[in-house]
């Protein structure tokens, strides 16, 4: 009996949609583990990544950790584009839930969009959706500590 063929790996910039630029966050986590881009237009803001080989579970599609992790940057970074009170915070994660809705294969594009709901002197709730080559495949929500201003000239957002 032969093992499934393997797709082959996505290169890590094909098919970038139009509009998105890479997004260098994270620090050294999710410099091994994405790249995420941007797409930041207006009031449109817009987090992605191509799932590669490197993101994947034994079924070829995008492993859990890794949308944890994508939705673990999504939200928080989601609320800095959108509260300017909030753009300099470092923004650590209390609680997190994601609902798995669809798997996101090999190759496809993974694209979300996050909103803020409230911010409190110490607390901010967020959620956020995402799809995977438009087809909605996790929905999140989470709680963020008001933590401290990120330092003056980092680049990292977290």
């Amino acid at each position: 009996m032969t093992a499934p063929a393997t797709p082959p790996a996505a290169h890590p910039a094909a098919g970038i949609p139009p509009g998105f630029a890479p997004l260098h966050v994270g620090g050294n986590f999710m410099h091994i583990n994405g790249p995420l881009y941007l797409l930041h237009q207006g009031g449109v803001v817009k987090f992605g990544m191509r799932v590669q080989e490197r993101h994947i579970n034994p079924m070829g599609n995008l492993h859990g950790g890794m949308m944890a992790s994508f939705c673990d940057m999504l939200l928080p970074l989601s609320v800095h584009y959108q509260d300017a009170a909030l753009a300099q915070r470092f923004l650590p994660t209390i609680s997190l839930q994601i609902d798995y809705l669809a798997p996101s294969p090999l190759g496809c594009w993974l694209e979300g969009t996050g909103q803020l709901l409230r911010a409190t002197r110490s607390m901010v709730f967020a959620q956020g959706l995402v799809t995977a080559d438009g087809v909605p495949c996790a929905r999140a929500s989470g709680v963020f500590k008001m933590g401290p201003e990120r330092p003056q000239g980092s680049t990292t957002l977290e």
